[in-house]
């Protein structure tokens, strides 16, 4: 049976392990290595890693961390983060990143997205949409959200898949580091644009809100940063993954069974 992706999301700054609040607050969580390490123990579905600077900052990935990352990782790897040529994107499926997540400059150029998918099949190719809440709906944002685009975001993400996307995540900056709860509403309205399986960041403080995600759209992934790094009301470091009493509640709103 088809279950529902619960997948960490972990940001990288300098090399480092950080978690933001609505993309800024940077707080320094500790070493990547180590935490795919015990994510490996845990056997999460996936992992997210996305280096939330290097496009900002003109650079491009850093091989020789996700290479090592890529070694590490026992579960699918998806890595994302200054990305801006199809050669580079070769590069990274070649040490062991199953799908790369490209943003600002896919939007910039969508043929990026369709030369990658050529190189190394749209299953490995993720488009990333950052979106900002406005007055007027909502706005897909680069830059880690410091530049307009003036996309709506379901626009947007038919843009990605036409042009050879695989798989959108859905982030929302609002939401991040809250851990309020999903927007579900920025989720219906992407997931009602597109085919291609898509993935909700932003938002998840507890296994309920991943709960409720599936509950109202189905198979999607549920990405989660804070809900995976945070223990209790203080926010103290923790790296955490839920078990299986409560993946099968989440698997029970998608089957309509009881938990």
């Amino acid at each position: 049976m088809l279950r529902p992706r619960i997948i960490p999301c972990l940001l990288l700054e300098d090399g480092d392990l950080i978690k933001t609040v609505k993309f800024q607050r940077d707080k320094y969580i500790g070493d990547p290595i180590n935490a795919v390490r015990i994510y490996n123990e845990k056997e999460v579905d996936e992992l997210v890693v996305l280096d939330i600077n290097a496009s900002r900052d003109g650079r491009e990935p850093d091989f020789a961390l996700i290479e090592k990352l890529a070694a590490e990782c026992r579960m699918p790897l998806c890595y994302g983060g200054g990305i801006s040529t199809p050669a580079q994107i070769e590069r990274l499926v070649g040490l062991g990143v199953e799908k790369v997540a490209t943003s600002s400059a896919s939007l910039a150029d969508p043929r990026l997205i369709r030369r990658a998918a050529d190189m190394v099949g749209s299953q490995s190719v993720v488009a990333v949409l950052d979106v900002a809440k406005r007055k007027r709906g909502y706005e897909v944002m680069t830059m880690r959200g410091t530049q307009s685009t003036g996309l709506d975001p379901a626009d947007a993400a038919r843009r990605m898949q036409d042009a050879g996307a695989g798989e959108i995540i859905i982030n929302s900056i609002d939401r991040d580091g809250t851990m309020t709860g999903y927007d579900l509403d920025l989720a219906r309205l992407v997931h009602q644009a597109v085919n291609v399986p898509m993935t909700v960041v932003g938002g998840a403080g507890s296994v309920e809100h991943i709960a409720e995600l599936v509950g109202a759209l189905g198979l999607v992934g549920a990405g989660a940063g804070s809900l995976f790094v945070f223990k209790g009301v203080y926010r103290a470091v923790l790296i955490n993954y839920p078990g299986d009493a409560a993946k099968e509640a989440v698997l029970a709103r998608l089957t309509g069974l009881p938990a």
